[in-house]
């Protein structure tokens, strides 16, 4: 049975500058899932440079509380269900480690997510979150902003890709992908190599978008590839596809980087 892995409330943490204090029981375990170990071949020795380099419709209006309900009591005039800001008195609340980011755009956990879906919510809150918004409050409540400010901007960025989102569903899995670890598929590698070679070569930007429209499809059936896996509870093959994901975008940034 997987369980929710302590460093999920760590990492809102680190966001946020905050400190939180951890359970006084031992910590649910964390499954870590690496890439198998580098073959001792002569193909691994020619591509020990590759490895190197590769490393590792219109928006609803925002509620003030998460869909379905939630939420705590606010610190300002106590009234229940107090989420990132009050529904009451429309204080910012201080940031609640528990509230993942699905939460924060009143989503329901699922790795499907559209845009759309995203943006216009991302930006209600930022209205309400902004520091610069919000210049006449207290330094305690100015605080609480800038936090959850941050807080709403890493959950944006996490969900908005799909890599990205695909990690962190593994993550509030209780399962941590080592992204410094490489896979040991000879063909992908090569693959890869190829690939670079390519955008190397290439000297007009309409054989770099080609290689880009390449790249993009790869890294589309990789990412169905994870939610199939990952809807069945197949989590080594959801960890696999992630790796695969990896290297795809991080070849479309090379593309994007001589466009």
């Amino acid at each position: 049975m997987w369980r929710r892995a302590g460093p999920i409330r760590l990492r809102l943490a680190e966001i946020t500058g905050r400190r939180v204090r951890r359970p006084l029981g031992p910590p649910a375990p964390t499954e870590t899932f690496s890439a198998s170990a580098p073959a001792s071949s002569s193909l691994h020795h020619n591509l020990g440079t590759f490895r190197d380099s590769i490393g590792a419709p219109p928006s609803r209006s925002l509620s003030t509380k998460p869909e379905g309900g939630g939420g705590r009591e606010c610190w300002s005039c106590g009234a229940k269900g107090a989420f990132l800001s009050c529904g009451s008195c429309r204080s910012v609340q201080p940031v609640d480690p528990a509230v993942d980011y699905f939460r924060i755009f009143g989503l329901d956990r699922g790795y499907n997510i559209k845009d759309n879906s995203l943006e216009g919510k991302y930006k209600d809150w930022q209205k309400k979150l902004h520091p610069d918004l919000v210049h006449s409050k207290s330094e305690k409540e100015r605080a609480f902003a800038a936090e959850q400010s941050a807080l709403v901007i890493d959950a944006y960025r996490t969900l908005s890709k799909p890599l990205p989102r695909a990690l962190y569903m593994l993550e509030l899995e209780g399962i941590h992908v080592d992204e410094e670890k490489t896979i040991n598929d000879p063909g992908l590698l090569m693959e890869m190599m190829e690939i670079r070679e390519a955008v190397s070569e290439a000297c007009d930007s309409q054989t770099l978008e080609k290689i880009q429209s390449q790249m993009k499809r790869k890294l589309e059936t990789w990412s169905k590839s994870f939610q199939e896996a990952f809807d069945k509870r197949d989590f080594n093959r959801a960890v696999e596809a992630t790796q695969r994901m990896r290297y795809y975008e991080r070849a479309m940034e090379e593309t994007v980087k001589k466009l």
